[in-house]
């Protein structure tokens, strides 16, 4: 059975970090390019970083960068994403999933195998 499960969510006061886990079972996670998305509440999901599986090459939106770091074991089979200097307005659900890729404009596409996602809360 194909399944990402993501962990690492919880509660954190702004300026902490926090480091999230997508893990896969049932296949390779090598073999695909992985977006982390969040929804926070009454917005929309939007994208926030993504690794590419050939070259490694990462994406950010511009207000994770320099505090977001994706990154990816292809050994344990699990990508992460680091989360540096939170803010209040990480707040949100975060999802993984296997995607084909990011356009310059931040769009990404191909979107297949999804995670249930795990909550972030930043607050003090």
């Amino acid at each position: 059975q194909v399944q990402l499960v993501e962990s690492g969510g919880g509660l954190v006061q702004p300026g902490g970090s926090l480091r999230l886990s997508c893990a896969a079972s049932g296949f390779t996670l090598d073999y695909y390019s992985i977006g982390w998305f969040r929804q926070a509440p009454g917005k929309e999901r939007e994208g926030v970083s993504c690794i590419n599986n050939n070259d490694g090459t990462t994406y950010y939106r511009d207000s994770v960068k320099g505090r977001f770091t994706i990154s990816r074991d292809n050994a344990k089979n699990v990508v992460y994403l680091q989360m540096n200097s939170l803010k209040p307005e990480d707040t949100a659900v975060y999802y993984c999933a296997t995607v084909l890729g990011v356009t310059t404009q931040g769009n990404y596409y191909g979107m297949d195998h999804w995670g249930k996602g795990t909550l972030v809360t930043v607050s003090s």
